[in-house]
């Protein structure tokens, strides 16, 4: 079946502020911030799309600058968390942010990060997130089949290896440099990313132990997904992958963005 036409989103009407930077040659993008399921997060939108990209760890400073860097020329609209740490603060202890969309993931997340919690410190924050993920969920969902792009920055100890046993199609296209990939949930996506540069995975259905993150709620739900890794410091070769990925994939399979 042919998708419908994608529908754009009408652009703002510009300010006399944002007329003049326009004319001085660059593009504004707008920044807020907001609480979702009590983490904070800031959000920059570029010009309108249903695209959207996100920072979910806040100590993965390289993908940050990468990702405000993409956004002044970007369309789309993108989350980054505001914390500056790896975990975020919640109900007095502590939850990795990328280990709260599901339940289970979530309730191993909080015993892990927070041995000397009770059984009802734990239910209650597992309770809190079941009646407010669906606020981070619904901000970085994208509209009318678009995709949500990721960024990611990974250490020496993980790597395109760690997700080979557990992917259902591999491509590796850069075998020199393991801790940049692509890993997405959708085949289609997968099939063009696996033509281009990078090493890339495709997780579509994974194991079924859910650890809570991102790409398992994608491949669960069925909405496209890509996040980029790349190694804390690598800032040229993940802004390149992720101008790369942006570009290539369609806003609607069938479509060009």
């Amino acid at each position: 079946m042919t998708p419908p036409p994608l529908t754009r989103l009408p652009a703002p009407v510009a300010s006399r502020r944002e007329f003049l930077a326009i004319g001085l040659g660059w593009l504004p993008f707008r920044r807020r911030t907001r609480k979702l399921a009590g983490i904070e997060f800031r959000r920059i939108r570029g010009r309108g799309s249903a695209r959207r990209f996100l920072l979910i760890h806040g100590n993965e400073g390289t993908a940050r600058e990468v990702l405000t860097a993409h956004m002044r020329t970007a369309s789309g609209t993108a989350w980054l968390v505001v914390d500056a740490t790896r975990n975020v603060s919640l109900q007095g202890g502590l939850l990795d942010p990328n280990r709260m969309f599901s339940g289970e993931g979530a309730d191993r997340s909080l015993r892990t990060l927070n041995p000397g919690w009770s059984e009802v410190q734990i239910i209650n924050a597992t309770l809190y997130l079941d009646r407010h993920r669906n606020q981070v969920i619904n901000a970085v969902l994208p509209d009318r089949g678009d995709v949500l792009i990721a960024v990611h920055n990974n250490s020496e100890g993980y790597s395109v290896s760690d997700e080979l046993a557990i992917s259902d199609s591999v491509k590796l296209n850069d075998e020199r440099s393991p801790h940049e990939f692509c890993l997405c949930t959708d085949a289609r996506d997968f099939e063009l990313l696996a033509l281009g540069p990078y090493n890339v995975v495709l997780q579509n259905r994974g194991p079924q132990r859910d650890d809570g993150s991102l790409s398992r709620l994608a491949a669960r739900r069925g909405f496209r997904y890509v996040n980029i890794e790349a190694g804390l410091g690598r800032l040229e070769k993940q802004a390149a992958m992720l101008k790369w990925v942006d570009s290539t994939l369609p806003a609607v399979h069938g479509l060009r963005t």
